[in-house]
């Protein structure tokens, strides 16, 4: 216990997310440029929650690792693992054909936000939203953000309780 209490209060472990974010865009990257499997509005929302990751990750190898910012670090972590996870299960619910929700075929964000103007090879829509492909063990692409958001959120949540109980 006092081993991962120790990883979770390092930089690795920020490294680690960073690392782990940077994958899962390269992974998006790869269906799209690789397979063409064009992004539609909800993967590109996905990948904001996903840079979001990376970012936070990133800033926080930098950061003076104080309980505040360990706190501070871990909450923003958890909102993007359920901001992701809130993504995925509107995409499969579109894949799906439940509820009933709606894609569009532009991003939807402000102008002073406007992501996929500046980095259209990373953000731009360039399809509507239908089914997902189809990943490791059948999951579709969908079921297995959704999978990913759970566990970063757990891990999170683990690194959040462990980081403050050690030091109390």
């Amino acid at each position: 216990m006092n081993k991962l209490t120790s990883v979770f209060n390092s930089r690795r472990y920020w490294a680690a997310l960073t690392l782990l974010g940077i994958a899962a865009l390269a992974v998006a990257l790869y269906y799209q440029y690789g397979v063409g499997d064009e992004p539609c509005q909800v993967c590109i929302h996905a990948r904001l929650w996903v840079v979001a990751l990376i970012l936070i990750g990133a800033v926080m190898c930098w950061l003076p690792l104080t309980r505040g910012t360990q706190l501070v670090g871990n909450l923003v972590v958890v909102v993007s693992g359920a901001g992701l996870g809130e993504r995925a299960w509107y995409l499969y619910q579109l894949e799906n054909g439940i509820g009933n929700g709606s894609c569009q075929f532009e991003l939807g964000m402000p102008d002073w936000f406007a992501v996929d103007r500046w980095f259209p090879w990373l953000f731009e829509v360039r399809n509507l939203c239908s089914f997902t492909p189809e990943m490791l063990l059948g999951l579709s692409m969908a079921e297995s953000l959704m999978l990913f958001a759970f566990g970063l959120c757990c891990i999170a949540m683990t690194a959040l309780f462990m980081t403050q109980q050690s030091q109390d």
